[in-house]
């Protein structure tokens, strides 16, 4: 039992991208004062960058 949840504390970390994304466009859109848009740019980014680390991750 202690593989399982150990398998599932490591099943993801490319996860880490959807809120790296969203701080990352909070940041600019703090400087630029678009922050709005900013806050969905980098959340389409995190997740677009989850999802081609998922693919590649299954393909190894």
């Amino acid at each position: 039992m202690a593989k399982e949840k150990k398998k599932k504390k490591d099943d993801s970390p490319e996860a880490l991208f959807i809120p790296a994304g969203v701080l990352t466009g909070m940041g600019i859109g703090f400087l630029t004062g678009e922050l709005v848009s900013w806050l969905f740019i980098g959340l389409g980014i995190g997740f677009f960058l989850f999802a081609l680390l998922s693919v590649a991750k299954k393909r190894n």
